[in-house]
């Protein structure tokens, strides 16, 4: 008895679900990516291109992620936003974006991280786990946040990051969002522009004041160090550029257009 008992208690503990996932450092989430087993994967549905999801386990975690493995390079390419010079659609800016939003403690974007799959190296990023709806469903249903105040501020986030990283591809489907109404920025592969302009300047309207503080503190080696190759130096040169256009926009603007944003768990 106390051997079946035993058995049924490791075996429990072996496999645990999305659902029961313990609480995982960034760190530990990155580890997980890198290393767990694919355990299933399936055609992950929505997005541009074609991605994965796949199901991963180390042995006493389970837990999904999606994989994206394109990497293409265009002097020329004619979308749905018109035509785009030096256009690149690439897993490494998934990579990027993320290791750049912890560079900045902006806890919006879930870890990503570089992986083999297939043969082809691929970006192996963190499944947002609890997710009610993304940003499509959530406008057509005409549902709202309960803190309003915390949605726009999180919105706030979300304008200036796109911003700073020149994302092209921010569509309603890759903003999802929890039942906590925490919003997470996913599917980054359309970023990283060569442009030293913003792209839209009229989105930014406030700015966290953390957030500001750890823009000026931004330079070219702490990037570089923090991107690990998935981005080239005359992507983060122009990526500081639109920093320093954005400092200069808040700066200029006053304390009025600050605020402070209380951290996520």
């Amino acid at each position: 008895m106390r051997l079946a008992l035993l058995l049924l208690s490791t075996f429990s503990t072996a496999f645990l679900s999305a659902a029961d996932t313990p609480q995982l450092t960034l760190e530990e989430k990155e580890v997980f990516l890198k290393s767990a087993k694919i355990v299933s994967s399936k055609a992950a549905k929505g997005g541009i291109t074609g991605s994965t999801r796949a199901t991963l386990s180390d042995g006493r975690i389970t837990h999904d992620a999606h994989i994206q493995i394109v990497d293409e390079a265009k002097a020329r390419f004619e979308g749905t936003r018109g035509v785009e010079i030096n256009f690149r659609d690439s897993y490494k800016f998934n990579i990027a974006g993320y290791r750049l939003a912890k560079l900045l403690h902006i806890n919006m974007v879930p870890p990503s991280v570089a992986r083999n799959y297939q043969g082809k190296e691929a970006a192996f990023t963190w499944w947002v786990d609890d997710v009610m709806f993304d940003e499509a469903a959530r406008i057509k249903q005409k549902a709202a946040a309960p803190d309003v105040d915390r949605w726009n501020r999180q919105m706030h986030v979300v304008r200036l990051f796109d911003q700073l990283i020149y994302n092209t591809d921010r569509n309603l489907g890759n903003l999802v969002i929890t039942k906590a109404w925490d919003i997470w920025m996913i599917d980054h592969t359309r970023a990283f522009r060569l442009s030293r302009d913003l792209l839209n300047v009229k989105n930014l309207v406030q700015c966290d004041r953390a957030l500001l503080a750890e823009l000026k503190k931004l330079s070219a080696p702490a990037v570089k160090k923090a991107v690990d190759g998935s981005l080239t130096d005359t992507e983060i040169s122009s990526l500081l550029h639109r920093r320093d256009k954005i400092v200069k926009l808040f700066e200029a603007a006053g304390d009025g257009a600050l605020f402070s944003m209380e951290p996520r768990p």
